[in-house]
């Protein structure tokens, strides 16, 4: 699923946005699209460890791959969860300051690295070993 990659991407974008422009409406659209992409997070995580059953023409290569992919997400999860969490709960104790969105912001740029390993060894997985493609239509056959 792409859209994590997308949504905390794009989370980190906004939440330099509202800092750089001072605007209420940018830091709560952030918090709202960290929380899409922990949901989405989930799902992605969640489905991955179905498609590990489903798949069943593991090699060597190709697990170590999984593992490091499945690691990365793992790491990316739980790293936006408590992000999200951490954040949500500044919010409601109205303490949320600009030295904790600064650190916020630091936090998310660094996680934004894993985000893009996670992809690239998804990405692995899809283009080296073809593992997801049979669920895609075939370009040839329209």
């Amino acid at each position: 699923m792409h859209f994590p990659i997308a949504l905390f991407t794009t989370y980190f974008l906004i939440e330099l946005l509202a800092i750089i422009f001072n605007k209420d409406f940018l830091s709560k659209s952030s918090h709202l699209i960290l929380l899409l992409g922990v949901i989405g997070a989930l799902a992605a995580v969640l489905t991955g460890n179905q498609a590990y059953i489903a798949f069943d023409d593991w090699e060597n290569e190709s697990l170590k791959i999984f593992n490091n992919h499945e690691s990365f997400a793992n790491i990316t999860f739980w790293f936006f969860f408590f992000l999200l969490a951490g954040r949500t709960f500044l919010v409601l104790k109205k303490k949320f300051t600009f030295r904790y969105r600064i650190i916020f912001l630091v936090l998310s740029a660094i996680e934004v690295f894993f985000v893009l390993k996670t992809g690239y060894y998804g990405g692995e997985l899809v283009n080296k070993f073809g593992i997801n493609k049979e669920f895609r239509i075939n370009k040839d056959t329209r």
